[in-house]
């Protein structure tokens, strides 16, 4: 593409701070940034028309994390660390609600249920060490976050108890993403879609950003694709697919809250008289470790069986659409915030918990430019 003069003269000349991924991350990041330095020159490229990694597919739960997945947490992680993970993800909800306001981003708090499969004997696992995962996490709540309570949403063939979280709340992830793109913009932020970064090259005073329209210098380059951060950096990040469904609406669904089934692997919630249901990537992991977007009979099949027969076993419904979205995950939890060289950075690994975390590893990858 040949660009005019006035396209290179406006958007691509004397450029402080580029940010590629316009994700929560991405974009939260744009905004402490400018806080930090209201005169600077910021551009955040985008490779697709909308956020392309998952911020505009997730599920929209604000959580941080069900109690199985907080007990897996623990056998590879220490206590100090789990504390920690669940405190940011805790602070990174708080500062989105603050950022964008409760009513913008749609926030309710209906509470998060965790259920059993009845082959399954992770329940008695988890009111094992119920009591001892609500103490850990005392200090943050300053009460009990998981109780016991009667399935009385009709599911069936689960466990007769759920798992309940007072704390978990859901969002709309399009008001969401919505509402961050606009105060971006009102910033005087420069925003382009549909551009690739291709490769970076440093020299001592500046990064020189091949993408697939032009080639430009910028004296910071921050990277925030999360899951697709292995095209341009050699991380311990790999990609996760998570595909999601949706029904069309459902005369007088009373089911409200966000629901977790086998350690979080599988997650649905009500939305506009609907269910959104995600997940089963672990059916096989090795064909969701992939930046591809689409989905797999395998999990479609499976997804639309837990609907029928445990979720909506007495209601009928019908499948609207379904998408997928790509995050980044580890081995461990723990996201990676670090300086990368003299002038380039990195926020990316969400491990799934973007919604959680992203706004607040955005304003931290900021703050890594003093």
């Amino acid at each position: 593409m040949n660009l005019s003069y006035w396209e290179l003269k406006s958007w691509f000349t004397n450029v402080d701070y580029t940010i590629v991924g316009s994700g929560i991350v991405g974009l939260s990041c744009a905004l402490q940034l400018k806080d930090q330095f209201p005169k600077a020159n910021i551009l955040v490229l985008e490779r697709g028309m909308l956020p392309q990694g998952a911020s505009t597919k997730n599920a929209g739960f604000a959580c941080f994390g069900s109690l199985s997945e907080i007990i897996e947490d623990l056998k590879s992680h220490s206590e100090d660390e789990v504390v920690q993970l669940v405190k940011k993800r805790v602070n990174g909800l708080q500062l989105l609600r603050e950022t964008l306001g409760d009513q913008t981003i749609n926030y309710q708090n209906h509470g998060g249920y965790e259920l059993f499969f009845n082959n399954d004997d992770l329940l008695d696992t988890c009111l094992s060490k119920r009591e001892a995962i609500n103490k850990l996490l005392e200090p943050i709540f300053k009460k009990d976050v998981f109780s016991i309570k009667p399935n009385s949403f009709g599911f069936k063939n689960i466990k007769e108890q759920y798992i309940f979280n007072q704390f978990e709340g859901q969002i709309d992830t399009g008001k969401m993403m919505d509402a961050l793109l606009h105060k971006v913009q009102s910033k005087g932020i420069k925003i382009l879609n549909n551009i690739r970064v291709e490769s970076f090259s440093e020299d001592s005073n500046s990064v020189k950003v091949n993408t697939d329209i032009t080639d430009f210098s910028t004296s910071k380059l921050l990277i925030a694709t999360n899951g697709f951060a292995s095209q341009l950096i050699k991380e311990a990040v790999k990609p996760a697919r998570a595909q999601v469904l949706i029904t069309k609406p459902i005369k007088n669904l009373s089911i409200k809250g966000t629901f977790h089934l086998d350690k979080g692997y599988y997650y649905f919630r009500n939305i506009d008289n609907r269910i959104l249901f995600g997940g089963g990537r672990n059916l096989d992991f090795k064909a969701e470790e992939t930046t591809e977007f689409g989905q797999t009979e395998l999990i479609q099949n499976k997804l639309e069986s837990i609907l029928k027969t445990v979720i909506l076993p007495n209601t009928p419904f019908e499948i609207e659409s379904t998408w997928s979205g790509i995050m980044g995950v580890g081995n461990q939890k723990k996201p990676i915030v670090k300086e990368l060289s003299n002038h380039v950075y990195c926020g990316v690994k969400l491990g799934g918990m973007g919604v959680a975390i992203g706004s607040i590893i955005g304003k931290e990858l900021a703050q890594l430019i003093a």
